[in-house]
C-alpha cells in the first residue's frame, strides 16, 4: 500500500544573507523573522530556531500567522496559528493541528476520515546575542522556550498506549546567519516525552521519562529571497505498537516580499503508527508584520 507523510512541515525561510543594508519599515531586515514550525514557534518547518516571530525589532512589536495544507494518500495534515514576537525578545505562540486519518482510519479501526490533534501554546526568550547583526562574534543568538501541548483525544493516547494526554517541551535553541557565505544555520536541544510531536500524547509502555533531542537546519540563500536547505530532527521511541524514526526534509522557500512567505516541503518522517515509510510534501502560507 502506498503511504507518505502523515504531516510534512512547514519549512522556513529563516534569514537572509544578501539582506545586509536593507532598511525595512517594521525593523528587521528582510526574511529574518523567520516562519512557522509545526509547533508555532518562530523557525524551521521541523527545527526551532532562537529568532523571534515577527518584523519588528527593540523598538516595537511585531507578528505571524501561518497556515498549512498536507494532501497525502493516506492522511491529511491542516494546521494553523499565531505569534507575536514583543520588542525581538520575547515570543508568544499558538498552534492547531488537525490529523485526518482518511482512509488510513478505517484500517486503524478509528473509522472512515476520523481526525484528532493537539493544541500547542509557547514562550521563548531571546537571552544571548543576535543572529544577523553580531557579524563580528562567534556568539550566536540564544533562546530558551517552553511547548505545552494538549491532545484533543484522550482516548486515542491511551489506546495507543500513551501515558499522558499533555506536556511540556523544553528547547534551547542556537542561531546564526553568515552574511559572507549567504547561509543560516542552526541547532536546538529539546528535552521532550512527546509521541510523533505529542500528536500521540507523551510517554509510553517503552518509556516514560524526558529525554534530550536534537534539531538542526542549514540553508543557502540562492537570490534576494529564494532559500532552499534542510533539516533532521530526532525523536523519542516511547510505544511498543510503533516504531517512530527521526524525521528530515528538503526545502525550498520563496519570499513574494517581506511580509509574505511561502514554502514548498518534501520530508521523510519514517513509520507513523502502523504505516511505514511516511513521505510526502506541503504547502505553507505565512504572513507577518
Amino acid at each position: 500500500m502506498q503511504s507518505r507523510a502523515p504531516f510534512i512541515l512547514a519549512l522556513s525561510l529563516i534569514a537572509a544573507p544578501a539582506l545586509a543594508g536593507e532598511a525595512r519599515s517594521g525593523g528587521k531586515l528582510l526574511l529574518t523573522g523567520g516562519v512557522s514550525t509545526i509547533e508555532g514557534s518562530a523557525g524551521a518547518g521541523l527545527a526551532t530556531w532562537s529568532m523571534i516571530a515577527g518584523n519588528e525589532t527593540e523598538d516595537g512589536i511585531g507578528g505571524k500567522v501561518h497556515a498549512t495544507g498536507v494532501a497525502l494518500s493516506d492522511f491529511e495534515l491542516r494546521t494553523y496559528g499565531a505569534a507575536i514576537g514583543i520588542r525581538n525578545r520575547v515570543e508568544i505562540s499558538y498552534a492547531r493541528q488537525d490529523f485526518d486519518t482518511g482512509k488510513a482510519g478505517a484500517l486503524l479501526g478509528l473509522g472512515r476520515g476520523f481526525t484528532f490533534g493537539q493544541d500547542i501554546f509557547g514562550l521563548k526568550v531571546r537571552v544571548a546575542g543576535d543572529s544577523v547583526y553580531d557579524q563580528d562574534r562567534a556568539l550566536p543568538q540564544v533562546s530558551v522556550g517552553i511547548q505545552y501541548k494538549r491532545s484533543r483525544q484522550d482516548a486515542i493516547v491511551r489506546a495507543v498506549g500513551g501515558q499522558h494526554t499533555a506536556g511540556v517541551d523544553y528547547v534551547v535553541s542556537a542561531s546564526k546567519v553568515l552574511l559572507a557565505h549567504s547561509a543560516v544555520l542552526g541547532g536546538s536541544v529539546r528535552f521532550t516525552k512527546a509521541n510523533q510531536f505529542g500528536l500521540l500524547g507523551f510517554g509510553g509502555d517503552k518509556r516514560d521519562k524526558y529525554r534530550a533531542q536534537f534539531e538542526g537546519s542549514a540553508g543557502l540563500l540562492l537570490s534576494r529571497n529564494l532559500l532552499i536547505g534542510g533539516e533532521y530532527r530526532t525523536k523519542p521511541d516511547n510505544l511498543g505498537f510503533a516504531k517512530e524514526d527521526d524525521a528530515h526534509d528538503a526545502f525550498v522557500a520563496w519570499a513574494p516580499q517581506r511580509h509574505i512567505t511561502v514554502t514548498l516541503a518534501y520530508t521523510d518522517v519514517g513509520h507513523i503508527a502502523t504505516f511505514r515509510r511516511q513521505r510526502g510534501g506541503l504547502l505553507s502560507l505565512q504572513g507577518s508584520f
